[in-house]
């Protein structure tokens, strides 16, 4: 049985293995190394995956789910969740739990489960590649990941039947990928931009062993962004020429995003595209409406330019969480597709004084660590080159609610991991005989500014006057990161523990339930009818 590494991506996905002490990359049925994260829904109970499912994108845009990595393990009500329903053309509901459910043709699906689908297809490729079963996977997600979005991302690859062996921080997994094996001793930064998310982590290597100094990011900036800025510079062309906005009808707007991330690829190697967008829309006669469209890779970077400045002054906060400065960095490791645009490339060599590794695929180093660390887990390493060790911090602090709506932290903000840390509490009422505890990631002092993930509560005090009973409040964090809380009166020695994984996630049951429903085979088959847009490539490039 084989076990596999996992880049579980917001717009693609890589699946690698290790195979005679190499690092393997899993291809699909075309060959290709990409997997789109897209899972097309029919109303008779069929999936289509990859890209099959990216050209259904424009023929069935409602029934098509894509950057379902921005909305797992969040709850409906969430910023983030509210910010995506204004862009998706598929809709979204309230489910359990105060889950995000996409509403498919034939039934809701919840976000791990979507993802589970995904991460089945996935594990088929790898077999029929590998001819082999595979029941272990290590799958890698943004070092910015909150507990409930770990836990869900844990969830999805259990309901797609694989046993979990670690979630792994995509940055750390890429400082593995590149460093195992190479005997140095460097200071590196790994600036991860990908489709969805971004993350900047700062490691010592030494040798071996791999630590985390420090990592930040934000769950919700990447390259769709981009892709949405784009959109917006054509729809106003399309409303310019024919009076009718096109982000109004879901088809048309699933068109040019489309078309948008292809432009933007094209001017990463080019100064200008040029191009036409045919039967884009319908207009009032009934004939199709086009566009043709001429952008300056100038004008994008113009619209993307404070995109780029978000993720630099995130990188600022992390080297002073460090207390590291840019010419302290020895190295830095560029992973995600989308810091393959020259803007971003040359922002970042402006901030960190060197230019940084662009020998490294970025679509595929994180899938490489994953491998590795899957290797690592299962086998020993006994293939490879050196046996890794992971030296991994807490991205955010975490604490509890208390008394006048405020915060009270228990563990810090990149603080090692895996950790365990205890505080006492008193209560705040004569008489109180439960008290309930509610748990936030964040590091202001309100407790309503920070993210809420869950909560617990502890029965049966000795009732006694405000501030007579004693709670130890206990969180531990393990190599996941993934947290669970303990409550206990040392009175009584009763005790209440749980993971707090409430908010936006699914229960044991819903898990159980969607992998018993994903044991049938799925569809592999992929389409070659990917709708390609015509550019007219300029003479000078980059």
């Amino acid at each position: 049985m084989a076990v596999v590494g996992i880049d579980l991506g917001t717009t693609n996905s890589v699946v690698a293995t290790v195979r005679d002490g190499q690092v393997v990359v899993v291809p699909n049925s075309q060959q290709g190394y990409l997997h789109p994260s897209v899972v097309a829904f029919s109303a008779d109970g069929l999936k289509s995956f990859s890209v099959d499912a990216v050209a259904r994108r424009i023929s069935d845009p409602k029934n098509t789910v894509y950057s379902a990595k921005r909305l797992i393990g969040l709850p409906f009500r969430s910023p983030e969740v509210q910010r995506a329903l204004i862009r998706l053309p598929y809709e979204l509901r309230e489910g359990n739990n105060e889950q995000a459910v996409f509403v498919g043709p034939d039934r809701t699906y919840t976000m791990p489960e979507v993802s589970g689908l995904l991460l089945g297809y996935l594990r088929q490729c790898a077999e029929l590649f590998l001819g082999d079963t595979v029941t272990s996977a290590v799958i890698t997600v943004p070092a910015n990941f909150n507990d409930s979005q770990r836990r869900a991302t844990v969830d999805a690859g259990r309901i797609a039947g694989l046993d979990v062996l670690r979630v792994l921080n995509e940055p750390t997994a890429a400082a593995l990928a590149y460093g195992l094996g190479q005997n140095m001793s460097q200071r590196i930064a790994v600036y991860d931009f990908g489709g969805g998310t971004f993350d900047i982590t700062i490691l010592q290597v030494e040798n071996d062993v791999f630590e985390v100094l420090a990592t930040g990011g934000d769950s919700f900036l990447g390259g769709d962004d981009m892709d949405t800025a784009l959109l917006n510079i054509l729809s106003d062309l399309f409303h310019a020429e024919h009076g009718i906005d096109p982000r109004d009808d879901r088809a048309a707007r699933s068109r040019l995003l489309i078309a948008a991330e292809q432009i933007k690829c094209h001017l990463s190697d080019f100064l200008e595209a040029r191009g036409d967008l045919k039967n884009i829309s319908v207009g009032p006669s009934g004939d199709q409406l086009s566009l043709r469209f001429h952008i300056a890779r100038s004008v994008f970077e113009s619209a993307i330019r404070p995109l780029v400045a978000r993720t630099l002054q995130t990188c600022e906060e992390v080297l002073h969480s460090a207390q590291l400065t840019p010419s302290q960095i020895d190295e830095i490791v560029m992973v995600g597709g989308t810091t393959r645009v020259p803007l971003v490339r040359s922002d970042v060599e402006k901030f960190f004084g060197r230019s940084p590794r662009t020998d490294l695929n970025p679509d595929e180093v994180v899938a490489w660590g994953a491998a590795i660390q899957a290797e690592n887990l299962a086998n020993a390493g006994d293939s490879l080159p050196g046996r890794a060790v992971l030296l991994d911090v807490t991205p955010r602090a975490l604490g509890i609610a208390v008394a006048g709506g405020f915060a009270e932290r228990i563990i810090d903000r990149n603080v090692p991991v895996p950790i365990e840390q205890t505080r006492i509490f008193s209560t705040s009422a004569d008489n109180q005989v439960a008290v309930r505890i509610q748990v936030c990631q964040g590091e202001s002092r309100r407790f309503d500014e920070n993210v809420p993930l869950g909560e617990l509560e502890l029965t049966g005090l000795q009732p006694a006057r405000r501030g007579e009973v004693s709670i130890e409040v206990t969180f531990k964090i393990d190599t996941n990161g993934i947290l669970c809380v303990r409550a206990r009166d040392p009175q009584t020695g009763a005790m209440r523990e749980a993971a707090v994984n409430v908010r936006g996630t699914m229960n044991e049951s819903e898990v159980a339930e969607a992998a018993e429903r994903q044991r049938q085979p799925l569809s592999l088959e992929d389409a070659s009818d990917l709708p390609e847009i015509p550019l007219t490539p300029e003479e000078s490039e980059n």
